[in-house]
């Protein structure tokens, strides 16, 4: 469904380790907002919902709503160091347009629900 890089999972495993809480795992979701629609959502979480989906990859628990999980199949995510520091980036093929920062997207099928940045 989703693809994690080996590099994107180790920087999260490192956070994970640096909050000292056994039992956290990574969760990805998606809402309505943003200048495009949709926002990607991704945060620590240690309660797991019946209707979410649980997936591994290179050690790392990560979670996803049901709700979210057809706005991020064949979602890429990356961590990428540079001159100015590091950051995630995200590979959506199912943005159709995004946003100037790369938060917010929209599909061809669903517009979402734009707001502010």
């Amino acid at each position: 469904m989703i693809d994690i890089s080996e590099v994107a999972a180790d920087k999260i495993k490192e956070m994970l380790e640096a909050e000292e809480a056994p039992g956290l795992f990574l969760r990805i979701g998606v809402k309505s907002g943003g200048c495009s629609g949709f926002s990607y959502g991704m945060g620590f979480d240690d309660e797991m919902k019946d209707t979410d989906e649980a997936l591994e990859f290179q050690g790392l628990k990560v979670v996803v709503d049901s709700d979210s999980v057809k706005y991020l199949r064949g979602l890429q995510i990356d961590y990428k160091e540079s001159a100015m520091g590091g950051g995630f980036t995200i590979n959506n093929p199912n943005a159709s347009a995004t946003c100037g920062c790369g938060s917010s997207f929209r599909t061809a099928s669903d517009a979402g629900q734009p707001s502010e940045c």
